[in-house]
């Protein structure tokens, strides 16, 4: 009896173990193929279906003659897979290791050891299937490694942007970042064409991870970006970029923009701002250097502006240029109201329009402007560019400030004649003189000129585009030659003026707007010109902020002198020549009324 009840335990301990083990395997084989059946069908999907991606290269930036800008350098990116890495191949790791300059010990640690990738709960998901050895490995370094022929070890393709100039013209062209994603600049802007299209191509793979090009489908080619032509030339670029290295080393100024450009066709032959930056090593730098100031800095024009007001109303035949004004008087009437002119920076007493310019009168432009009436005022503020964007693309343009004639104040009708109570980037001013020196057309700027294929085919071709007429030849003409009166002796800009050329321009000098008032200690000095004046090739704008110096920051002391400069080169570097000079009398100025 005994035996019998032992026996009987020991069945039933059996058939217990023997049940627990099933139940384990059957709630094994429910997680496998109920719980987890998506997760392990997309697992083994993923082992042996694949889509590959096949790269492109992006397109380089050219400038006007063809030299590289920005350009794509291509590497291998080398790793091995640990997994299907043979023992055997395992005596050649010396030869890999000397090839590469790497420690033996480093290479044969990643390819030998198999281990899991562990997830952030630290958990084994999967095997790691891909190690990085060595980067940036050129096509020479690449063959010699690949005839090795060691299992697992192969590399990806791989593209970095580079800019062989570092930072020439770095505000114009902007840059890619590590991602990949163009910033700022023509790379964002003209991205579409510059970044191709990458091609891709659906595969599996055996259990060795070999393709089986049998079962390789839906293939989609790639193809590479296209090269874009920008009207930027870069010996023009290098000489504006050193111009504003003299300027920074000289005056310590807070920022400062120079711009050129042919007025009869609104191409940008050279543009740059202080600070700048290596896009190279964007990294580096702040937001604030990078900033494209020529169009996102909104200055106050200050004298700059005068020749907007005096062209309007040459046009609209209100004065002409031997009109006389007296620039003594403190005060004028204007709507029966008596209004406060602003002060000049010397005594004048009367002075004909011409010289209300060439001399920088404010109390002379006032009226001037007061006699053009607020609407015509405001007219031709806009028609000249003022209040919206310019046009140009690469980059996040601003407006300005323009404000509506019932926006503005008492004070506005004399104060925006001399360039206050109205706002605009560097850009825009210097467009605005394009229109006297491209006989009264505004241009819209351009910075993108031609397009190539991946075959170096031009594809496409900018052309000039006119905006508007803004004023009469005849009218442009005329401040043209009151312009040149400007740069000679007498005038607020003799230090631009260049010996054997005619030169046509304006000095800027701006006060500042410190915690609400207009200081006398903070200054913004510009210069824009243009030559030959009787048939102009350039206009060059310049403008420093804050420069530092005793006195103030007058644009005939700090801007006209760089304006000189960089013409003076640009003069031998394009073979620019005068023309035969006309008769410029004061007397054939004379517009009947």
């Amino acid at each position: 009896m005994k035996n019998i009840n032992i026996q009987s335990w020991r069945i039933r301990f059996i058939v217990t173990t023997v049940s627990l083990c099933f139940s384990v395997l059957l709630i094994r084989l429910v997680y496998i193929q109920i719980i987890t059946k998506n997760e392990l069908a997309e697992i083994a999907k993923n082992n042996h279906h694949s889509i590959v991606v096949k790269d492109t290269k992006r397109g380089n930036i050219l400038d006007s003659r063809g030299n590289l800008l920005a350009t794509t350098h291509s590497f291998v990116e080398l790793g091995v897979d640990p997994q299907t890495f043979k023992n055997e191949d395992e005596v050649k790791l010396p030869q890999l290791a000397d090839i590469l300059a790497i420690p033996l010990d480093e290479i044969t640690e990643k390819v030998t050891t198999k281990s899991w990738k562990l997830n952030q709960n630290q958990k084994k998901v999967k095997l790691i299937q891909w190690r990085k050895i060595a980067d940036k490995i050129d096509n020479d370094t690449y063959n010699k490694i690949l005839a090795l022929k060691i299992k697992g070890i192969y590399g990806n393709r791989k593209h970095i942007r580079y800019y062989p100039n570092e930072s020439l013209a770095s505000h114009i062209i902007g840059f890619v970042n590590n991602e990949g994603t163009p910033v700022i600049g023509v790379e964002r802007f003209f991205n579409k064409f510059l970044q191709g299209h990458r091609g891709w191509y659906e595969t599996e793979r055996d259990g060795k991870r070999n393709e089986l090009s049998q079962f390789r489908s839906r293939e989609i080619n790639s193809s590479n970006g296209w090269d874009i032509g920008l009207t930027i030339d870069r010996v023009i670029q290098n000489i504006v970029e050193s111009e504003l290295v003299v300027i920074s080393d000289n005056y310590t100024p807070k920022s400062a923009t120079i711009i050129v450009s042919d007025p009869s066709t609104g191409f940008i032959l050279g543009l740059a701002n202080y600070p700048t930056f290596n896009p190279n090593k964007f990294r580096k730098y702040s937001l604030n250097e990078m900033r494209n100031r020529a169009i996102a800095d909104v200055i106050e024009p200050g004298s700059t502006f005068k020749s907007v007001v005096i062209s309007g109303a040459i046009e609209d035949q209100v004065v002409q240029p031997e009109m006389i004004f007296n620039c003594a008087n403190p005060t004028a009437v204007y709507k029966g109201k008596k209004l406060k002119l602003p002060t000049d920076h010397k005594q004048f007493e009367k002075l004909p329009v011409w010289q209300i310019l060439s001399k920088s009168s404010n109390r002379g432009t006032s009226q001037v402007g007061i006699r053009l009436g607020e609407k015509r005022l405001y007219h031709y503020a806009k028609e000249f560019g003022f209040g919206r964007a310019t046009g140009f693309s690469p980059g996040i343009e601003e407006k300005g400030i323009l404000h509506p004639v019932d926006k503005w104040d008492a004070l506005t009708i004399s104060r925006m004649p001399i360039g206050y109570s109205i706002a605009a980037t560097p850009m825009q001013i210097h467009m605005a003189y394009s229109v006297i020196a491209n006989e009264g057309v505004l241009m819209t700027p351009i910075i993108s000129r031609q397009l190539y294929d991946e075959n170096k085919n031009r594809v496409g071709l900018a052309k000039p585009a006119a905006i508007r007429k803004v004023i009469s030849a005849h009218t442009a003409k005329i401040m043209s030659n009151i312009l040149m009166k400007t740069v000679e002796t007498g005038g607020t800009a003799p230090k631009a003026n260049i010996p054997g050329f005619q030169v046509a321009g304006k000095t800027g000098t701006t006060r500042k707007l410190v915690n609400g008032e207009y200081t006398s200690e903070k200054h913004i000095a510009s210069f824009v010109g243009f030559f030959p004046a009787t048939k102009p090739r350039l206009v060059i704008s310049v403008f420093i902020d804050e420069p530092k110096s005793d006195g103030a920051g007058y644009g005939g002391k700090f801007a006209a002198p760089a304006f000189k400069n960089i013409a003076e080169q640009l003069i031998s570097y394009m073979a620019i020549k005068e023309p035969e000079r006309k008769d410029d009398n004061i007397l054939a100025w004379k517009i009947e009324l």
